[in-house]
């Protein structure tokens, strides 16, 4: 683990990795979203079943509140708002787990694979740092733009005079700012096969890294970037800040990317950190995220650690984008969320 990971989070025990296609169609899909205790019998699981695991126990009459009691939160408003999704038709999956232990804190479909979208870019960014590891690219390689198609998405590289940068510049640019000209800039120097050989290595066995970003999709292009699901994500993220994804030296280095990421729009919205600098925060909370958008496409997975703990986390919603309200309806489930696990580390 990176020194600045390091000194935020002092690491966890053990994390476990937990592909089916979404339904193609969303009508008459309705969710059923449900807590569950683990002394109580368990309900008849409908077409989608969301679990909240509760940690510890109530404290005795007169005893000091323990460390898990004080941890133990309802996620009511993230199960609300997850159920106005289902109801609304969308397809979501979503994970929460405590980051020390690996414990199930949330779960619902956390098995259904569903786009992501810029949540591709990980695993790249792995095979990048990895091939820096083991002396296959030189960081400070130059790539030029041009190398690559153009693409008008999301990104800085395209407004910026500089024709080319190095590989490392690319990186950053990647993480921070989803620059979808720098990842296809770097997908095709490492290679798909070799992401998706090292996906294969990792144990993301329901994740694809499909195509990079393209403007418009033909009928001879991949329909998606990239698809995963958040049993998938989660558990990446765990392994990820817990230095065990190819080697210490790898996880530092993509974690430390994605620490530069400046989208704190969905579940990074509740932690009130500053978008533009906010890896080195001073109230000793650790946010790592990566965001994915497209049309009707929202997915966001990361950790977040405070003072009672971590959780490693992945929301993904695939909705009818149709209007803003269907957008805003999205968009709060993340906030609700983000919400809930502040409660739940700070």
């Amino acid at each position: 683990m990176s020194e600045t990971l390091r000194r935020r989070h002092g690491g966890a025990d053990d994390d476990r990795a937990r592909e089916e296609r979404a339904p193609s169609s969303r009508a008459g899909r309705r969710a059923t979203f449900r807590t569950a205790e683990p002394a109580a019998p368990v309900a008849p699981a409908g077409p989608t079943t969301l679990r909240r695991a509760r940690r510890g126990t109530e404290p005795a009459a007169g005893a000091a509140p323990t460390r898990s009691s004080l941890r133990e939160r309802s996620f009511i408003g993230t199960l609300k708002a997850l159920d106005a999704l289902s109801s609304a038709g969308a397809h979501v999956s979503v994970r929460v787990a405590d980051l020390d232990s690996g414990e199930e804190v949330l779960t619902g479909d956390d098995h259904l694979t569903l786009p992501v979208g810029g949540l591709g870019v990980v695993p790249l960014l792995i095979e990048v740092a990895a091939q820096i590891e083991f002396g296959q690219l030189d960081p400070l390689e130059i790539i030029e733009r041009r190398s690559v198609d153009e693409v008008a998405l999301a990104g800085l590289w395209q407004h910026l005079a500089a024709p080319a940068l190095p590989v490392r510049d690319l990186a950053v640019l990647a993480a921070a700012a989803s620059d979808a000209a720098a990842a296809n800039a770097l997908l095709a120097r490492v290679g798909l096969d070799a992401v998706r050989s090292r996906m294969e290595d990792i144990g993301l066995e329901k994740t694809a890294l499909l195509d990079g970003f393209r403007d418009v999709r033909g009928p001879d292009d991949a329909p998606q970037v990239a698809l995963s699901t958040a049993g998938d994500l989660s558990a990446l993220f765990a392994s990820i800040v817990n230095a065990r994804v190819v080697s210490p030296a790898v996880s530092a280095q993509v974690g430390e990317w994605l620490n530069l990421n400046q989208d704190l729009a969905l579940v990074g919205a509740a932690t009130a950190l500053d978008p533009f600098a906010h890896e080195d925060d001073r109230y000793g909370m650790l946010f790592v995220n990566k965001t994915g958008r497209g049309d009707g496409i929202r997915a966001e997975a990361g950790v977040l650690a405070g003072p009672r703990g971590g959780v490693a986390f992945a929301l993904l919603v695939g909705f009818d984008d149709l209007s803003i309200g269907h957008r805003l309806r999205a968009h709060e489930a993340f906030r609700a969320l983000g919400a809930d696990l502040m409660e739940y580390v700070f």
